[in-house]
């Protein structure tokens, strides 16, 4: 392929992009981007693809969540140390189930671009452009509001700065802390089917560390911070160009606007500029693929995004949708292994499987989601290969969005607390009982 810079992409077709109004404003906006810190480290970003080398060998497992399109509104303390908080409850569940270690990677921090089906959006008669995002435009339905405004991208990274800030705060200063159970307080799932159980795993793991301290004489501080890794789409190719940079003492170009940036199925043309972007870059990469996705176009990417085959680069986010996972994933999963690679393989069951009800309300459904878990895991098992890690999207909050789960949410419910901008989320009851299945399934298999 031809050489590769942090901008060659723009000489290819890019997908999902928009055409600023003002290209000085645009271009003032990219140049003092350049000029700011990076939001994570490259280290950071090595110990990641080390961690996710493991969980490609089966030695660890990569739960990946969060929100489907973060907004700049939810840039507050509560909101933030609530996602934390759901994916280290999570984390602890499947520690407990898995006996591995578990590597924590939060859809947040960037994840403020959505791609779209269609460039604009009608109501009332009017047409406007479709809203991508916070970092692009936004959702109120004027022109105004709709028009990209480049200084959006700023303000993405300043929301992202301050994210990062507090997560690790959180995560470094004792948040993970099991001899806090404040820290770990479930009271909102009293009732459900499930508390009980997860109380009983938090007893176990906080007995199990009071008594190693106790014997040894030793205090536990390292078990009470964690790691944490961030991720998103990287679709703004202006915003991910921006913060790609060389650093000292290593080789090569590291986009440090996340820890983890993944392309998705409709970004992901072999000729295309978001393939052509994230070919050149160290930091490890997913690939989102879908019922579409063909043998040969996998293959293709493979060479063209990790030609040198290196541990913990490529991680593979499989979405068919409950019931088509036996069609559509044993002929790619064969394909990679005919080809001698060890890519990591994790399932995302939340976006084959989302429907709208009459109402109007996009959801997704229980049942179906947990259908395509245990598909995807039959499929890995049946093939030998290992399916490493989960990606959900989900919240902290009390949401209704997806129906289903212990308490059995129906579609009148989603009407009491839907609040998100584009794709229904797991709430934390939904979400916790995730990942208490998973973990079981995991020990069965183990």
């Amino acid at each position: 392929m031809s050489e590769w810079t942090p901008d060659s992409w723009l000489a290819r077709a890019a997908q999902q992009q928009v055409q600023y109004p003002d290209p000085a404003a645009l271009d003032r906006v990219v140049a003092e981007m350049r000029r700011l810190p990076p939001l994570v480290t490259s280290w950071e970003v090595e110990s990641l693809r080390d961690q996710l080398a493991r969980a490609a060998r089966g030695e660890a497992f990569l739960l990946q969540g969060g929100d489907c399109a973060e907004s700049f509104d939810d840039c507050r303390p509560d909101a933030i140390a609530a996602k934390l908080k759901i994916l280290m409850q999570m984390s602890l569940v499947l520690v407990h189930g898995t006996r591995r270690p578990v590597i924590r990677v939060g859809r947040l921090a960037g994840q403020y671009a959505k791609p779209r089906s269609t460039d604009t959006e009608t109501k009332g008669g009017v047409t406007l452009p479709s809203y991508r995002g916070d970092i692009v435009n936004r959702e109120g339905f004027t022109e105004e509001d709709r028009t990209p405004d480049p200084v959006l991208m700023l303000r993405g990274y300043e929301r992202a700065a301050l994210t990062l800030n507090f997560v690790r705060a959180l995560a470094d200063g004792g948040f993970a802390d099991l001899h806090h159970p404040e820290y770990w307080d479930i009271s909102f799932a009293d009732g459900a089917r499930h508390a009980a159980e997860y109380r009983h795993i938090v007893d176990q793991i906080r007995d199990s560390i009071s008594f190693v301290s106790a014997i040894t004489g030793v205090d536990s501080a390292p078990l009470r911070r964690v790691d944490f890794f961030t991720s998103h789409e990287g679709l703004a190719l202006l915003y991910e160009a921006a913060q790609t940079r060389t650093v000292p003492r290593r080789a090569g170009h590291y986009n440090l606007s996340t820890h983890m940036p993944w392309i998705g199925m409709r970004t992901a043309q072999l000729d295309g500029a978001h393939v052509e972007f994230h070919r050149g870059i160290r930091t490890p990469l997913g690939i989102k693929i879908g019922p579409a996705m063909t043998p040969e176009w996998l293959r293709d990417l493979l060479d063209a995004l990790d030609p040198d085959r290196e541990p913990g680069r490529i991680t593979l986010i499989h979405r068919m949708g409950a019931g088509k996972v036996a069609r559509h994933l044993p002929p790619l999963v064969q394909a990679v292994i005919a080809s001698g690679r060890r890519p990591l393989w994790v399932c995302d069951p939340m976006h084959g499987n989302t429907e709208s009800t009459p109402q109007g309300y996009k959801t997704r459904r229980f049942d179906k989601i947990l259908a395509e878990l245990e598909e995807s895991f039959a499929v890995h098992g049946e093939l030998g290969t290992v399916l490493g890690g989960v990606h959900f999207e989900m919240t902290g909050e009390d949401v209704t969005e997806c129906v289903g789960g212990a308490r059995g949410l129906v579609e009148s419910d989603l009407e009491r607390a839907y609040r998100t901008r584009v794709d229904p989320r797991l709430n934390y009851e939904q979400a916790l009982e995730l990942a208490l299945l998973v973990a079981r399934h995991l020990r069965r298999g183990s």
